[in-house]
C-alpha cells in the first residue's frame, strides 16, 4: 500500500531503530538523560535560539508556547485556517484560558493591515493581545511557504506592539529547504518555534519547542503539568537526532515527488482545482465521483486523504520515485475507467 494520507506515516529506518535501542539514557525529568540533552542543544543551535525542549507532540509544543507567554483572558492572533485554531481541540481555550482571534489569510499569510487592526487597544472591555502565531509551511494552504521577508515584516509589527511572535513550524524544514536559506536566518526575528521531528524528518515521535531561556524554563514546568515528563526518553531522542541530521536533505526529493503528482492531476478532466507546494497536494473533484475515486485508489493500493470531494496527498521519505510513477499511472487509469 502506498501511503499518501500524511507525512506522519513515515516509518523509522533500521539505522534509526538501532540508534534508539543503543541510546544512552537517564531520567529526563531530572534533566539527566544525555541523549535528550544533546538533542535539545543541537536543535537550539540549528534555530539560533538559547534553548529548546523535547515534547511528545507538536500540539503540546504549541500549547506550551501559549501557556508560557499568555495569562488567562489574553488573546492571540492567528490565521483562520491554522492548525492551532482548527485541529488542536480548542486546547488553548480549554487549558490556557486564552482566546484566539482568527484572521483570513492568503496562502497562509495574514495581510499586515489585518494584524495591525486586530491588535487590541487598552480598553476595559477587551482582552489583551499577547501573541501572533503563524504556520510555516501552511498545511491548509497546501504546504505554502511563508518567506523570510513576510516573517520579518510580521516580527517588526510584533516587536513594535510588544507582542510575542510564535511559529507553528511543524513542517518548517520543508520551508527552509524550499527557500534555500539557513534555518537560523529564517527565524532570526521570531520569538519561539515549534518543529515536528515526526513528519517529513522521519522520527517516530516527538517535537521541539525553541525559544529563549525564560520561555523554555516556563514550558518545562508546564510540560510536567500536562504529563509530558517522559523519563528515559533518550530512546526517542536518538531517533530525533538522526531525523535532524539526515531528514532535511531528503525533503527536496519529497517536493519533487509532490510536483510530479500535482502536474499529473492538473491535466485530468475530472479535477475542479488542484494546488501543490512543497510536499502537500490538495485537489477538488466533481462531487459525484468522490466515492468512485477513493475506492479506485484503494483498490489499486494507494491511500489518500479525503473530506467530501476535497482530497489531500502528502509525499514523504518512504515514498520512492517508483511509488510516484505508480500513483500517476493509477490517476491516468482512473480517467480511462
Amino acid at each position: 500500500m502506498i501511503e499518501l494520507r500524511s507525512d506522519t506515516f513515515t516509518v523509522a529506518t533500521a539505522e534509526m531503530r538501532k540508534a534508539m535501542a543503543e541510546a544512552k539514557v537517564g531520567d529526563d525529568v531530572y534533566g539527566e538523560d544525555p541523549t535528550v540533552n544533546l538533542l535539545q542543544q543541537k536543535v537550539a543551535k540549528v534555530f539560533g535560539k538559547e534553548k529548546s525542549l523535547f515534547v511528545p507532540t507538536g500540539t503540546m509544543g504549541n500549547l506550551l508556547a501559549v501557556l508560557s507567554v499568555c495569562d488567562r483572558g489574553d488573546e492571540i492572533i492567528t490565521e483562520s485556517n491554522m492548525h492551532i485554531f482548527k485541529y488542536e481541540v480548542a486546547n488553548i481555550a480549554a487549558l490556557a484560558s486564552v482566546q484566539i482571534h482568527p484572521l483570513s489569510g492568503v496562502d497562509g499569510k495574514i495581510p499586515l493591515d489585518y494584524i495591525k487592526n486586530a491588535i487590541r487597544e487598552d480598553n476595559i472591555h477587551f482582552p489583551k493581545t499577547k501573541m501572533i502565531a503563524l504556520e510555516n509551511t501552511h498545511n491548509m494552504a497546501g504546504g505554502k511557504v511563508l518567506d523570510k521577508p513576510y516573517i520579518d515584516a510580521v516580527a517588526k509589527l510584533a516587536k513594535k506592539n510588544s507582542l510575542h511572535l510564535h511559529i507553528d513550524g511543524a513542517r518548517i524544514f520543508n520551508a527552509q529547504v524550499s527557500l534555500g536559506i539557513p534555518m537560523h536566518k529564517l527565524v532570526e526575528n521570531v520569538d519561539s518555534v515549534m518543529v515536528c521531528l515526526s513528519k517529513g524528518l522521519g522520527a517516530p515521535v516527538g517535537s521541539m519547542l525553541v525559544g529563549n531561556d525564560e520561555l523554555i524554563a516556563k514550558a518545562l514546568k508546564y510540560r510536567k503539568m500536562l504529563g509530558g515528563g517522559m523519563r528515559q526518553w533518550g530512546h526517542s531522542a536518538a531517533a530525533g537526532l538522526m531525523a535532524l541530521k539526515e531528514g532535511p536533505e531528503n525533503l527536496l526529493k519529497d517536493h519533487q515527488h509532490c510536483k510530479m503528482i500535482g502536474e499529473s492531476l492538473s491535466i485530468q478532466p475530472w479535477i475542479k482545482s488542484v494546488d501543490y507546494s512543497t510536499n502537500i497536494c490538495r485537489f477538488v473533484v466533481e462531487k459525484e465521483i468522490s466515492n468512485k475515486l477513493i475506492r479506485y485508489m484503494e483498490d489499486n493500493k494507494v491511500k489518500i486523504q479525503r473530506t467530501g470531494n476535497f482530497f489531500r496527498i502528502v509525499t514523504h521519505l518512504n515514498i520512492t520515485k517508483n511509488d510516484v510513477e505508480k500513483v500517476i499511472k493509477v490517476i491516468n487509469d482512473f480517467s480511462k475507467a
